[in-house]
């Protein structure tokens, strides 16, 4: 059974939340909060909403302020935000959809309007977050993809050169993969990609990220982490495919180690040195891991 969609409502009346409550309770998942701090922080957490009703009128944090907060921030600025309330002028509803609202109820709500604009905002959210996955993702593999991969390595070496921090990335190529598209046809090769991207993505930790490059090509990229601890950590997957059944089918792949250091002006300089290190480990025997030094 598909979840719920999940509704945020804020109000610091506890009667208005009720009111809503029972409106939508038995078609969406409810989070509810009574200030404008507490929505902040219900936002932020999982599950996260993909709807907040939003009172204009609260004591010390109102609703115009929540949302200014809601979007300056990178994890919540995506979602939408009907505005619920007495204030029923049209200047009033301007201001609210000025302030980044999508839509504006008045109270007292209707039943009615209250489901048909929350079940459109709902399904408008949804069918974004679809397309915004497709966009960052690879259809085969579920892993992130080239384009998303050098906007999230952009933002990690520039943390990283700026506190000093340790990053190394990892680039990986299946071997002899013309191979096997040639000897057991493309559809075979694309289980072979498909176990190679759940393999790393079941060992990966919370803060790696990992992106199927382009091809039989896989990158993973180790926030707080030396070029040792990275070689260990290809070591380990290099024997893990080593020893994978792949329907009936034994593969290997070589692994290319780089570490950020001074030299390094991107995070695309960074990445080329892992190539480059994957390039020795396929020009001197395959099925190794190399650190570029």
């Amino acid at each position: 059974m598909e979840n719920k969609a999940v509704v945020l409502i804020v109000d610091d009346i506890a009667s208005n939340i009720q009111t809503l409550a029972s409106i939508l309770k038995d078609t969406y998942q409810l989070k509810v909060s009574t200030s404008g701090e507490k929505a902040i922080e219900l936002a932020n957490a999982e599950p996260k909403p993909d709807l907040i009703l939003l009172d204009v009128e609260m004591p010390e944090m109102d609703g115009y302020e929540v949302i200014k907060k809601l979007k300056e921030s990178e994890i919540t600025k995506h979602i939408p935000v009907i505005f619920v309330t007495a204030n029923d002028t049209t200047d009033d509803e301007e201001k609210g959809l000025l302030a980044g609202a999508v839509d504006y109820i008045t109270k007292p709500v209707r039943p009615a309007i209250v489901k048909a604009r929350v079940a459109t905002h709902v399904t408008l959210k949804q069918q974004s977050d679809k397309l915004l996955y497709i966009a960052l993702h690879d259809k085969l593999t579920g892993l992130h993809n080239r384009h998303y991969l050098q906007k999230i390595g952009d933002l990690k070496f520039a943390r990283s050169s700026r506190h000093e921090e340790g990053l190394s990335v990892i680039m990986c190529d299946v071997d002899f993969f013309k191979a096997v598209n040639d000897n057991h046809g493309h559809l075979v090769g694309d289980e072979v990609l498909k176990a190679m991207g759940k393999l790393l993505n079941d060992n990966r930790r919370v803060e790696d990220f990992t992106a199927r490059y382009g091809g039989e090509e896989f990158v993973i990229v180790l926030e707080h982490c030396n070029a040792e601890f990275a070689r260990e950590k290809a070591e380990e997957l290099r024997v893990a495919l080593e020893n994978l059944d792949i329907n009936g089918l034994s593969v290997t792949a070589s692994f290319g180690v780089a570490q950020i250091n001074k030299g390094h002006d991107s995070f695309e300089a960074l990445l080329k040195d892992a190539d480059d290190a994957l390039y020795r480990a396929k020009d001197t025997g395959r099925n190794k891991v190399v650190v570029y030094t």
